[in-house]
């Protein structure tokens, strides 16, 4: 069977959009649809001159330079989500040069540190630092909302514009689940609640609204916090010698690049029946079924089933037979 492989020219033509690229879902996002040829905005805090309250390496320049290499064409905006003038800056530069936009996708959170590790969470509102809290909520939610007032007009000049909404966990699983404390539990909730909302209002424009959640994602951050690089990552399941670093569970063999998201992402857009998916949210598994992709090493993980079948279902099952 022939390995998959990625149309350079699916999305040859079109503009897009990355609201938080600089690493993580947000990059390979913007990278899959650079492998389809599309013309990507790159857009975060980070650049090689300044860096975010994250303090960490990946800057936007290098995701528009992936976006670049991979066949596409990679242009990096620094831009505050938060501040809604500069994201009217940013609508204002690409109706100057561009006119329109054919794809939004908010993937912005940049909340990952302020939530804390695992000692950190299950603890009651009434233990949390109000502060802290109301920081990950305008993080994840006031950002999304800035950046769909100033960039969605631009999305809606033409038929058939597609706007992605980046959380996680699906529908089914939020629904049924605590997630860490009440302000990250309603950050996520709230934006699958956006693709659906938006959607109501983009729709009469012929505009798809989809909201999209990866699996566990091998991040920057998460390859960290286990010591791994993205080319020996099985080894996190194996414990150091110095019990150094983090054992990561069985079920880690089910992680997924940040690009698999991106391929579902790119794969929606170039989907001429893309409105059988408005309003609902979506897993990048859930599109691999559906559209044949398959991650960097070809695989097709599929954890969202795996957790709901194995872990809170009960059903015997090893992770290796989740596979799709």
């Amino acid at each position: 069977m022939a390995k998959w492989q990625p149309d350079n020219n699916a999305l040859s033509g079109k503009i897009a959009v990355v609201a938080g690229a600089t690493r993580g879902a947000g990059r390979g996002i913007a990278a899959a649809l650079g492998e389809c040829g599309a013309t990507v905005i790159c857009t975060g805090r980070t650049t090689r001159h300044a860096k975010s309250e994250y303090n960490r390496d990946e800057t936007i320049e290098e995701t528009a330079e992936l976006v670049t290499k991979l066949g596409g064409t990679g242009i990096a905006y620094q831009a505050d989500h938060l501040d809604a003038e500069q994201v009217e800056k940013l609508a204002e530069m690409i109706a100057s040069e561009y006119g329109h936009i054919d794809l939004l996708v908010n993937d912005i959170w940049g909340a990952e540190i302020i939530k804390g590790g695992p000692s950190e969470w299950d603890k009651p509102v009434w233990e949390h630092d109000l502060d802290k809290g109301f920081r990950i909520l305008r993080l994840a939610i006031d950002t999304h909302i800035i950046t769909a007032r100033y960039l969605l007009p631009l999305l809606i000049k033409k038929p058939d514009g597609l706007h992605i909404e980046v959380s996680d966990g699906n529908k089914a699983y939020n629904d049924s689940h605590y997630r860490i404390s009440v302000f990250y539990d309603l950050a996520k909730v709230s934006v699958n609640r956006l693709a659906f909302s938006l959607g109501k209002e983009l729709g009469e424009h012929g505009t798809t609204a989809v909201g999209i959640t990866p699996g566990w994602m091998r991040s920057e951050i998460m390859l960290e916090n286990f010591g791994v690089a993205e080319e020996n990552w099985r080894e996190a399941m194996e414990e150091s010698p110095d019990k150094s670093q983090a054992v990561a569970p069985p079920d880690f063999i089910l992680s997924e690049t940040p690009r698999f998201v991106g391929r579902a992402v790119a794969s929606l857009a170039a989907d001429p029946n893309k409105k059988r998916w408005h309003q609902q949210t979506v897993t990048s598994a859930q599109l691999s079924k559906e559209y044949g992709f398959t991650d960097l090493d070809g695989s097709r993980p599929d954890i969202w089933t795996y957790m709901e079948e194995v872990l809170d279902g009960g059903r015997n099952g090893d992770p290796s037979q989740y596979f799709l």
